[in-house]
């Protein structure tokens, strides 16, 4: 089992930038692809980035290519979500989840682990 506790959240003016982290439990983490999902009020859960086991390949959803970048730190059992040119669509709350079985390409129906998300709002 992975505990997975994101941290970075907060309130931001659109264009502004945010660092989200999340700190992954156990030695395995270094096999793990990784993602972050979000869920704004009213609206669907959605996939907006990963990254696999060994952090050389990402994937982006469209609405976030070219501001949000994803890496880890696999000593440290950490992903990072960088947010950039934030925008008031990006409001929602962000989950950390992990794809518990190792060694496997980004695949968005494959994460199987959670974390109890962390609030971000932008502000027009």
């Amino acid at each position: 089992q992975v505990q997975l506790v994101e941290s970075g959240g907060g309130l931001v003016q659109a264009g502004g930038s945010l660092r989200l982290s999340c700190a992954a439990s156990g030695r395995t983490f270094s096999s793990y692809a990784m993602g972050w999902f979000r869920q704004a009020p009213g609206k669907e859960h959605e996939f907006v980035a990963g990254i696999n086991w060994s952090g050389d390949s990402t994937l982006y959803a469209d609405s976030v290519k070219g501001r949000f970048t994803i890496s880890r730190d696999n000593a440290k059992s950490t992903v990072y979500l960088q947010m950039n040119s934030l925008k008031p669509e990006d409001t929602a709350v962000y989950y950390c989840a992990a794809d518990r079985r190792p060694y496997r390409a980004i695949i968005i129906s494959n994460f199987n682990s959670w974390g109890q998300g962390t609030q971000v709002t932008v502000s027009s």
